[in-house]
């Protein structure tokens, strides 16, 4: 896994790309989607977990203060990103929360020492006018319920985002332990998730039958399967290389949105896409080989 991480980045990008159309499916207040997508993975993620610490060892006190800290950001992460699916669909939502991509090489700057090039400095505007096009306050016809609102709470997303991604990668170095270090981060989220929902008063504990079933298959493939991939593959991989292959997400996303649930976005909005997609694109331009 180690010396073939790209292809591993890829197939969980793979997998999370559906991860807002089932929440949409799921039809829940946005900490019940939260919390249940934590708390059934949490059962497949601790039996793998134990496996790996039966076989190679425990992770470290260390590691898992990092991976509750991943938790935490993560918890925010997920309630912020689906009051955003709320505003403006799960399509945009999902880029809007990818625009971590500017974020993370700066952050990683700063806190890891991974110095950014100066095409993070000429990404950053050109990100923004698309989070501008994107929220509606440009053109007419904007896709969903409060546009302007959706891009505030998918730019909250993509800070939180960000504090998740650097965090797992910093507390997983030994990749043959990455379920360990996704577990606890799971389950801090769901252990976080409860007390934000009760205060938001959109915690639901029970659900109808057909949102269990979304609510687990949400579970299984984006935060078992997925993030499994995505955890492994992270702490070879340079923090702009893993973010810009990340990026295949939300474009995925915003087409399968289109066309599995009926998403319309206004040729602005789309525009809004194309424009952070170039932003991605010169932020994280390739500067050094790595495997793949």
């Amino acid at each position: 896994m180690s010396t073939r991480p790209i292809p591993l980045l890829v197939a969980g990008a793979a997998c999370i790309a559906f991860s807002g159309i089932l929440v949409r499916l799921a039809d829940v207040a946005p900490s019940t989607a939260a919390f249940y997508r934590c708390a059934y993975a949490v059962p497949p993620l601790a039996a793998i977990a134990y496996w790996e610490r039966r076989r190679y060892g425990s992770r470290g006190t260390r590691s898992r203060t990092f991976a509750w800290v991943a938790g935490a950001f993560f918890a925010a992460d997920l309630i912020l990103w689906h009051h955003s699916i709320a505003g403006v669909g799960a399509g945009l939502a999902t880029v809007l929360g990818n625009v971590q991509v500017v974020l993370v090489p700066i952050a990683a700057w700063l806190f890891l020492s991974e110095k950014p090039g100066a095409r993070i400095a000429a990404a950053v505007p050109i990100v923004l006018i698309g989070v501008v096009l994107i929220s509606g306050v440009v053109g007419e016809g904007a896709y969903g319920d409060d546009p302007a609102l959706g891009v505030l709470f998918g730019v909250l997303t993509a800070v939180a985002y960000t504090g998740f991604l650097l965090t797992l990668r910093a507390g997983s170095a030994d990749v043959r332990r990455s379920a360990g270090a996704l577990f606890h981060a799971t389950l801090a989220s769901a252990v976080f998730i409860l007390p934000a929902g009760r205060l938001l008063g959109e915690l639901e504990l029970r659900t109808s039958w057909e949102a269990f079933w979304w609510l687990l298959t949400l579970a299984l493939t984006s935060q078992v399967l997925g993030w499994l991939l995505i955890a492994a593959a992270l702490p070879p991989v340079p923090a702009a290389i893993s973010s810009v292959v990340l990026t295949f997400q939300p474009v995925a996303a915003v087409l399968l949105a289109m066309v599995l649930v009926d998403e319309d976005p206004s040729a602005v909005q789309l525009g809004g896409v194309a424009v952070v997609v170039c932003g991605i694109v010169l932020a994280t331009g390739r500067r050094r080989s790595v495997p793949t």
